[in-house]
């Protein structure tokens, strides 16, 4: 199996008005976060299904895709690499982590600024950054949320959802905290849904936080994070009155 194998898959399966609507929906006209993004017009669901076809790749395959100008095919590369990476393939070395899904995660890293778009960075960051930095020193996505790419910033926050799984929320909040003034509406929405799973979780901790931040939190991160809290609670962070 082979990059040019797949891209021929995907052309067939193209269609016009769907990729008319996410070059709307994913703002790709000038000055906007998607800029000049090229959509074949291929649904989620069934690039999802293409996975189990493909996986027998080859990691240099994979990164061939990855550079794409194709929105799906980059889509469907990070698919591949995660189900990769959830497989555990190859040994174990002496920190315990697969020698497979460090390979994919260096990849991942190398090839970072084609992880361009925000379903990219969600479907992936958590899923490889996150899972393998867990239990590793996570210096990376202390550099990442300090980045001028606004993807990277994104990935340093959503890769923590690998961590609030684990009920482990300290770096979630850290980097939270980090991002408060940032004016990326994509940021605003990440932080605010990170700080929302939290809540699921442990309602206490997302709390003490939005107490101690929410009056200088970005009204979009703000709605994100109180989003499942009662009706009455939500005003009363909207009116400034907690």
């Amino acid at each position: 199996m082979n990059q040019k194998i797949i891209h021929n898959d995907l052309m067939l399966l193209a269609n016009k008005e769907i990729a008319e609507h996410s070059q709307r929906f994913f703002k790709t006209g000038k000055g906007e976060y998607g800029e000049s993004d090229i959509f074949l017009g291929i649904r989620v669901p069934v690039l999802r299904k293409l996975v189990n076809k493909y996986r027998g790749i080859s990691l240099v395959e994979v990164s061939k895709l990855l550079h794409s100008k194709f929105h799906e095919e980059r889509l469907l590369a990070v698919l591949i690499l995660v189900h990769l990476f959830k497989n555990r393939s190859g040994t174990l070395d002496e920190s315990g982590t697969y020698d497979g899904q460090k390979q994919i995660y260096n990849l991942y890293l190398d090839n970072i600024k084609f992880i361009n778009n925000w379903d990219i960075v969600d479907i992936s960051a958590g899923n490889i950054v996150g899972a393998y930095l867990h239990q590793k020193d996570k210096a990376l996505l202390y550099r990442l949320v300090y980045a001028d790419n606004l993807w990277e910033r994104r990935i340093s926050i959503i890769s923590t959802f690998y961590f609030i799984r684990q009920n482990e929320f300290d770096d979630t909040l850290k980097i939270a905290e980090i991002l408060l003034n940032d004016k990326e509406d994509l940021i605003q929405k990440a932080v605010g849904w990170m700080l929302r799973e939290v809540g699921k979780r442990e309602i206490e901790i997302e709390e003490e936080f939005l107490q101690e931040h929410y009056m200088k939190m970005p009204r979009t991160m703000l709605r994100y994070a109180i989003e499942k809290l009662p009706e009455t609670k939500r005003k009363m962070y909207l009116r400034g009155e907690v």
